[in-house]
C-alpha cells in the first residue's frame, strides 16, 4: 500500500513512461493472476500522487492479447487506485474522427475471443450491470483536460476492441463501419469491463493514428504510421494527464464505487472460501469471510 494515488494511467502503443515523475518507486505487486506487464510506478506529478503501467511491458514485449489484464487491475485495486486513464492508440472508423484527433469514447464492443474477461468463477459468480462501460464523470475531466492541453477532442463513440494483432481486411473493417462502430483498437476489452469489476472509475483517452483501411483516398495503416502519430501526440498525453490529475476531486460522485452492489448471486454460504479470500480487495465490502 502506497500514499493515496489520486489516478493510474495504463500507457499503451507509444506512451512507455511519463515525464516529470519525481519521488518515483518502481513496485513489483503480487496478484493471483500473475505478474503485471511491468513493475508499477508510482510518483509525485505537480504534488499529487500517480501511478504508471506501460500496458505492453517494457520495450513493448507484450501481443494485445498477451497483456495480463486481470494482474494489472487487480494490482492498482490493492494499491488504492481508484481512478483509471488508459491512453490508447485506435483506428478512426469516422470520417470526422482524423488522425492526430482524440476521442474519448462513452461505448465498448468486445469482439476479442480468447481472453479472461473476468475476476469471478471459480466457485463466485458475479453478473455485472455495463450499460455505460466507461466512466462518465472521468471522462468529462478527461475531456476537459485534453482541449485545455491544446488538442482537438471529440466526446462519445463506441469503441471496438479486435483480437489483433493483425490490422483489419477491408472487408472487415467496411463491416465494422456498417455497425456503427467508431474507433477500433486491440486493448480496452477486457480493461475497462475488468476496473468496473474492481470498482474504478475508467476512461480512454483514444489517440486516433489512421483511418483504418475502409478509406480509399488514405493510405493503410502500418505500425510506422501509429508510431508517427503517436510520437506528435505524446507531449499532448503527458500536458492532458497533468491537467487532469490537478482537477481530480478526492471524493467520487460517480456508480463506480459501487458497481459490484447486487451483482454477486453466489450465496455467501456457498462460496469458495479459498475464491473469496482471493477476491478480497474486489469483495470484502459485500461479502463477510
Amino acid at each position: 500500500m502506497t500514499d493515496s494515488i489520486s489516478l493510474a494511467v495504463i500507457g499503451g502503443s507509444g506512451l512507455y513512461e511519463l515525464n516529470g515523475l519525481q519521488n518515483v518507486r518502481s513496485m513489483d505487486v503480487d496478484t493471483p493472476y500473475g505478474p503485471t506487464s511491468a513493475p508499477v510506478l508510482v510518483g509525485a506529478l505537480d504534488g499529487r500522487t500517480i501511478a504508471f503501467l506501460p500496458r505492453h511491458g517494457i520495450g513493448h514485449r507484450l501481443m494485445p492479447s498477451e497483456v495480463p489484464y486481470r494482474a494489472n487491475v487487480f494490482a492498482l485495486k490493492s494499491l488504492g487506485v481508484e481512478r483509471i486513464v488508459s491512453v490508447s492508440a485506435c483506428g478512426s472508423l469516422r470520417q470526422e474522427l482524423v488522425p492526430g484527433n482524440i476521442v474519448i469514447p462513452d461505448q465498448l464492443f468486445d469482439y476479442t475471443k480468447g481472453r479472461a474477461r473476468t475476476f469471478f468463477g471459480a466457485g463466485v459468480v458475479a453478473h455485472l450491470s455495463t450499460p455505460d462501460p466507461f466512466c462518465a464523470e472521468l471522462s468529462g475531466q478527461l475531456q476537459v483536460a485534453v482541449l485545455a492541453a491544446g488538442g482537438t477532442v471529440h466526446r462519445g463513440g463506441t469503441f471496438l476492441t479486435i483480437e489483433g494483432p493483425r490490422f483489419s481486411t477491408k472487408a472487415e473493417s467496411r463491416v465494422f463501419r456498417s455497425w456503427g462502430m467508431s474507433l477500433i483498437g486491440m486493448t480496452t476489452a477486457p480493461e475497462a469491463f475488468l476496473a468496473r469489476e474492481a470498482e474504478i472509475c475508467y476512461a480512454v483517452m483514444a489517440h486516433v493514428t489512421d483511418y483504418d483501411v475502409w478509406h480509399e483516398s488514405a493510405a493503410p495503416v502500418t505500425v510506422e504510421a501509429v508510431l508517427r502519430t503517436l510520437e506528435k501526440n505524446t507531449a499532448l498525453a503527458q500536458r492532458a494527464i497533468g491537467l487532469l490529475l490537478q482537477s481530480l476531486h478526492p471524493q467520487r460522485s460517480c456508480d463506480c464505487p459501487n458497481a459490484l452492489a447486487g451483482a454477486i448471486i453466489t450465496r455467501p454460504t456457498a462460496a469458495a472460501k479459498a475464491t473469496l479470500l482471493q477476491l478480497g480487495p474486489l469483495v470484502s465490502k459485500y461479502i463477510a469471510f
